[in-house]
Formats: structure tokens, C-alpha cells, sequence
């Protein structure tokens, strides 16, 4: 998993996908996750109380929509 969605240049356009998939965020927390990985799940963990897993495999689901080629 990308531990820097900052500075990998996905960090944008995956922030609206984000707050559509789970509502509960505010800017607020998305700006408090700086881009990071690890604090994202944390945050959406926390508002969410969805497992790590599921909080995972949905980014990376989000992610590889913004980013198709990557294969």
C-alpha cells in the first residue's frame, strides 16, 4: 500500500473519491490525514468503525480508479 498519497501526485484527485465513499469525513479529517496512508485508515476507522481490512481494500479500489494505468 502507498504509505505518501501526497507525494505519489494521487493525494487530489483521490480526496473527492474518498469523502463520496464515506460521507462521514470532513475536510477537516482529510486535511488532518496529510496524504498519509496509515493516518487515512485511521481517520475513517475512527468515524466509521469499519475494519482496517475493508478500509484498505475499498482505498485501493479508489485508489486504482485514479490512477488506471498502474498496471
Amino acid at each position: 500500500m502507498p504509505t505518501d498519497l501526497k507525494m505519489e501526485g494521487k493525494w487530489d484527485q483521490l480526496r473527492g473519491r474518498v469523502k463520496e465513499a464515506w460521507g462521514a469525513l470532513t475536510d477537516d479529517d482529510l486535511d488532518r490525514s496529510e496524504g498519509k496512508w496509515d493516518r487515512l485508515v485511521g481517520t475513517i476507522k475512527e468515524k466509521t468503525g469499519e475494519s482496517v481490512d475493508k478500509i484498505e481494500e475499498k482505498l485501493g479500489q479508489l485508489l486504482d480508479k485514479v490512477n488506471p494505468s498502474k498496471n
